[in-house]
Parts: structure tokens; C-alpha cells; sequence
């Protein structure tokens, strides 16, 4: 897939710009499109993006909702702005409609590409996604709990004085405030992190507020968050364009719970190979299926 890949980036926002310059200076794909309704707002992010093309031959254009349709990965960022006290699935009202209008604009879509949603409210909308656009369920992905992941490990690598890449933990379900963290299955060099001196004593719901409110704060002091989630979302362009194969929790279809949120799974080319169950304590599998449960009815509401 490396050569002549082309990858569109639908919506020019604060996040769509920035996850086009973390994958134009990847330098893996041989085309970036990027999509926005505001022809102004889309033109002035290519020119400035056309700036840095001197450091990666990736070329970045404006595009159609067509073209964009055509592509082998297609990130949808577009959708309404999360307000500073709104949760991501009071977000769903208004950015239905917007994930509805881009995938009817794309038809038909190209019938191997890869949708990568990161919009919020991130589960629901890929849930609605794979109903739309017609695209097998494993093509249909959504950025889930991958950037709460990220935060989690960076925490507690600090604690630990270890690199983050050695810290194995997963923040699943939804990307959201029902989110979990699997503290039974993590671990650090094959030793249950939570066998650590250091963390024995972790207060765990105040560690799970601190990465679920990460965003909130984020939010709160600058209006935005997209430099985390673009370096996410060009890690994942990576893995698929790459067909490396990684272990990332994002969010998929998942049969048991009628539903989509976020597991751990292997990513490659054909997007999601693999779903990978880990193991769960008795309140935790409570607290995911809870936080299924809660999805489930959002979703139900809106694809029949």
C-alpha cells in the first residue's frame, strides 16, 4: 500500500490541519487530500501546509468529497466543536447530521478503504459510520480510547521511571466519561503493575478522573485539543499504510455487546485483523458492559 497511497482528511479544522502535517512529515503516503465545506478555511491550511513540503515529497491538495471517497484511508474529523462542560455524547445531536452529509457526498466509496473516524462522540459516530457508507466493519474504525491510552502510560510511566513503551495498559470502552482502565491486566517487563511498590496504593479512580478529565482541561484552557490525537491518528495511517500489525485500543463492532467501543486490537492493511480479549476483573467487566450498555442506547436511537 506504501506506494501511491493516497490519504483524505475530511474537515480543514484546528485537528484535521494538524493531523495532515503529522502525516506530512511521516512521508509515507504519496498524496494528502484535504476536504472542508469552507473553501476559504481549506485552501489557506493547503498553502501553509504547502510551506513544509520541502521536508517530505508527500503532496497535499485540496480535494471533493468524491476524490476523497476514492482514497485508500479516509479520516473524518469534521464536526461540531466540544463546548468546555459538554460531554461527547451531547455532541451526537449535531454532528449526526455532519457524518451523514460527508459519507453521502463521498459515494461510492472506494470498496477497499479504510475510515478512520475521529470525531466526537468518537464510538457512536463509527457505529453510525459502518451502517452508512456501506464498508465492512473492520474497515470502519474509530480513534477510541488509543489517545487516553497514551495518556495512561505516560502517568504511570513517570511513576515507575520507566519509558512509556515499556508500560502494557489499556483504557477501554468508551471514549468518554464510562471509560475504564483494565488495572488487572496491566503490566510492566511481564510484572502486574499493580505489584509495584509504588503503585499498590494508587488511588484508581482519581487516576481514571485525571485521563478521562485530560481533554476537558485541555478544552478549558485553550478551546481545543489535536496535537495528541494527530499524533494518534498518523501512528494509526502508519500502522495500516505499513501493514504493521500493532496492538491498539480503538474502537470496533463488538458482537457481545451489540455495539461499538473500544478493545484492543491488531491493525494492518485491511484495518482491524484482529480483536484481542484481555483479562478482566468481576468489576471491571461490570463497569465495561455498563459503559456498553450506555452506548448501545445512544446508538439505537439514531440506526434502526
Amino acid at each position: 500500500m506504501v506506494c501511491g497511497s493516497r490519504v483524505a482528511v475530511i474537515g480543514a479544522g484546528s485537528v484535521g490541519a494538524t493531523i495532515s502535517y503529522a502525516l506530512l512529515i511521516q512521508k509515507i503516503s504519496s498524496e494528502i487530500i484535504l476536504v472542508d465545506i469552507v473553501d476559504e478555511i481549506v485552501k489557506g491550511q493547503v498553502l501553509d501546509l504547502s510551506d513544509a513540503n520541502f521536508i517530505s515529497s508527500t503532496q497535499v491538495r485540496n480535494g471533493t468529497y468524491q476524490e476523497a471517497g476514492q482514497c485508500d484511508i479516509i479520516i473524518i474529523t469534521a464536526g461540531a466543536k466540544q463546548k468546555p462542560s459538554e460531554t461527547r455524547v451531547e455532541l451526537i445531536e449535531r454532528n449526526y447530521k455532519i457524518l451523514d452529509n460527508v459519507i453521502k457526498s463521498m459515494q461510492p466509496i472506494k470498496p477497499s478503504a479504510i475510515l478512520l473516524l475521529v470525531a466526537n462522540p468518537v464510538d457512536i459516530l463509527t457505529y453510525i459510520a459502518q451502517k452508512l457508507s456501506g464498508l465492512p466493519k473492520h474497515q470502519v474504525i474509530g480513534s477510541g480510547t488509543f489517545l487516553d491510552s497514551a495518556r495512561l502510560r505516560l502517568r504511570i510511566a513517570s511513576e515507575l521511571g520507566v519509558a512509556e513503551n515499556a508500560v502494557h495498559a489499556y483504557v477501554l470502552g468508551e471514549h468518554g466519561d464510562s471509560q475504564i482502565i483494565a488495572w488487572s491486566s496491566a503490566h510492566v517487563g511481564g510484572k502486574k503493575l499493580l505489584d509495584f511498590p509504588e503503585l499498590r496504593n494508587v488511588d484508581k479512580d482519581k487516576v481514571a478522573k485525571e485521563i478521562s478529565g485530560k481533554a476537558y482541561e485541555i478544552i478549558k484552557l485553550k478551546g481545543a485539543t489535536y496535537f495528541g490525537i494527530a499524533g494518534c491518528v498518523s501512528s494509526l495511517v502508519q500502522c495500516i499504510i505499513l501493514n504493521q500489525k500493532h496492538v491498539r485500543p480503538l474502537s470496533t463492532f463488538i458482537e457481545e455487546y451489540g455495539c461499538v467501543l473500544s478493545m484492543p486490537v491488531v491493525l494492518g492493511s485491511n484495518g482491524i485483523e484482529k480483536i484481542i480479549e484481555i483479562h478482566l476483573d468481576s468489576d471491571e467487566k461490570a463497569k465495561l458492559k455498563q459503559s456498553a450498555i450506555s452506548l448501545k442506547e445512544v446508538c439505537d436511537k439514531y440506526v434502526k
